[in-house]
């Protein structure tokens, strides 16, 4: 049902001009190729959904949140919130749809200003949206966000300082920050990776259960699989910029079809050990090519294994459906599994 959709994403795409030196733009030579960060994804998240999307550093993941977040504006595509299209928007409705839309940035620390105290830290959106303005309501509105994020009593860590607290209530504060306005949905880029091991799993905990409480959809974006299966219900794989899988969080981990795909999920660390597989059967060599050179036909071929010949002469495969709802985007998709 289009009801049941709260953003979709058709053909995105984000291309950034490359910078010339002062000698290049003089004799008119250089690299000239826009670097394509974001080249045409498509996809849905649901109502309450929590949406994964992971992959290496510079496979355009992080690009994509900040085109959600309207921080930049897009090449080419659509994004639709509600069903409205938001791809281009005045100063006042995109103030409008950032009170909808919240993000949780990577660096908690970074993110506040360290010259406000955690009171101060909360109440700014409320005062740059005008939500309240009562200062005993916003009062009460700001006891009540650090209540729902497990920050109690309230009272004492709204006198602190950013530096006063930890990582991981850093990153607590943060999701306040964000639940104040009320919004509709998260996007949530690396939101543990700067904090422990030991607190990760804490601050997701958290999450999920306002998420829950609130029926809010999250955008996750995370290069770490293990908290991508633990959080998300459906996860899109990232590669140079394209989508390539597609499908239920377990469906993926347990059953990955792609082989850039497969070789993430050998890369997760056991448990038992906390050791690295060791990645006999598949291995992935090289780093991942420059956005702004994408190679012909597949391009993950240059680091593929089961490589053919047509993987680079044919056009680029497109995403297909391998039932319930799991798409990839491999053409031997099938002779790799016999």
């Amino acid at each position: 049902m289009a009801d049941d959709i709260i953003l979709k994403v058709e053909g995105l795409q984000k291309y950034f001009e490359p910078h010339l030196s002062f000698a290049q733009s003089v004799i008119g030579r250089g690299a000239k190729k826009p670097i394509k960060a974001v080249d045409g994804i498509s996809f849905e998240i649901k109502r309450g959904e929590i949406f994964g999307l992971i992959g290496e550093s510079g496979s355009g993941k992080t690009t994509t949140g900040k085109l959600v977040m309207k921080l930049i504006n897009p090449t080419g595509g659509k994004i639709l919130f509600n069903g409205e299209d938001v791809t281009v928007l005045d100063k006042a409705k995109l103030k409008e749809y950032r009170k909808k839309v919240q993000m949780i940035f990577q660096d908690p620390y970074a993110s506040m200003n360290p010259r406000f105290k955690i009171r101060d830290v909360l109440e700014e959106p409320l005062i740059i949206h005008k939500v309240q303005p009562s200062f005993e309501k916003r009062e009460k509105m700001i006891v009540k966000a650090l209540e729902e994020v497990k920050l109690t009593p309230a009272q004492e860590y709204m006198q602190r300082w950013p530096h006063m607290l930890s990582g991981g209530q850093r990153q607590r504060v943060a999701t306040a920050r964000t639940l104040i306005l009320n919004p509709m949905m998260l996007v949530a880029d690396e939101p543990v990776s700067m904090i422990d091991l030991s607190t990760r799993a804490e601050v997701l905990a958290m999450m999920k259960e306002v998420q829950m409480d609130l029926g809010l959809s999250y955008l996750y974006i995370t290069h770490d699989l293990s908290t991508a299966r633990y959080f998300t219900d459906r996860i899109a794989v990232m590669y140079l910029g394209r989508i390539v899988e597609i499908g239920k969080a377990d469906d993926i981990i347990d059953n990955p079809l792609h082989p850039y795909t497969q070789a993430l999920v050998q890369a997760v660390p056991e448990p038992e050990s906390g050791k690295v597989k060791v990645i006999k059967e598949l291995p992935i060599f090289g780093e991942i090519p420059s956005p702004a050179n994408i190679p012909t036909g597949c391009r993950f071929h240059t680091r593929c294994p089961y490589a053919v010949d047509e993987c680079s002469t044919l056009p680029e495969p497109e995403l297909t459906e391998c039932g319930d709802g799991h798409w990839q985007a491999c053409r031997r998709w099938k002779d790799l599994r016999k």
